[in-house]
């Protein structure tokens, strides 16, 4: 008999009911598997012009207008004297503080779906910056420490999400000068 059930993965049964054990007809399990999978619109919301200027080949950043606190990643509101930030552009290049090697790729999108294990994701302080700013470098993990310059590089290729469309390299000792 062919199976009906395509994603059957196993059943198993319990070797035997002991006395008095009211659940013994549910003991049985079948494992099957399933694939979810959602898709929904989501607005970048007050952020969304970071996000267009990445398709452009510019990195923006947000200045509060009270504290002058400067936020990369981008936040609309100071969070520190609630003021409203400004816009402004930074040169995209800064420093590693800290990294993590991952080995496992979640496979939130295609975007990372595609990347290549192991990877780096670094926490760059950017000249100009108050904040770190988390994301790819694309580098080898031994290639990496605290304290290499790095700079902001844009995709070429059509991404899933606009935030692919900027990675981090390190800096080459001629771009330096």
């Amino acid at each position: 008999m062919t199976e009906k059930v395509r994603s059957k993965i196993d059943i198993s049964l319990p070797q035997s009911a002991t006395a008095g054990d009211v659940w013994a007809q549910f003991r049985g399990v079948e494992r099957i598997t399933m694939e979810l999978t959602q898709s929904y619109k989501y607005s970048l919301g007050k952020v969304s012009r970071f996000f267009m200027e990445l398709e452009n080949g510019r990195f923006l950043a947000t200045r509060c207008a009270g504290c002058g606190k400067v936020y990369a990643p981008p936040r609309p509101l100071c969070p520190n004297c609630l003021a409203v930030a400004d816009w402004v552009e930074l040169s995209g290049q800064g420093v590693v503080k800290t990294h993590s090697v991952l080995h496992f790729s979640p496979g939130s999108n295609d975007d990372v779906e595609a990347l290549e294990t192991p990877y780096v994701l670094a926490y760059v302080l950017l000249d100009g910056a108050d904040t770190l700013f988390p994301h790819l470098l694309k580098a080898t993990p031994d290639q990496v420490h605290s304290g290499l310059r790095v700079r902001v590089a844009y995709s070429e290729k059509p991404v899933h999400h606009p935030i692919h469309l900027m990675y981090f390299v390190p800096v080459v000792e001629r771009e330096r000068q």
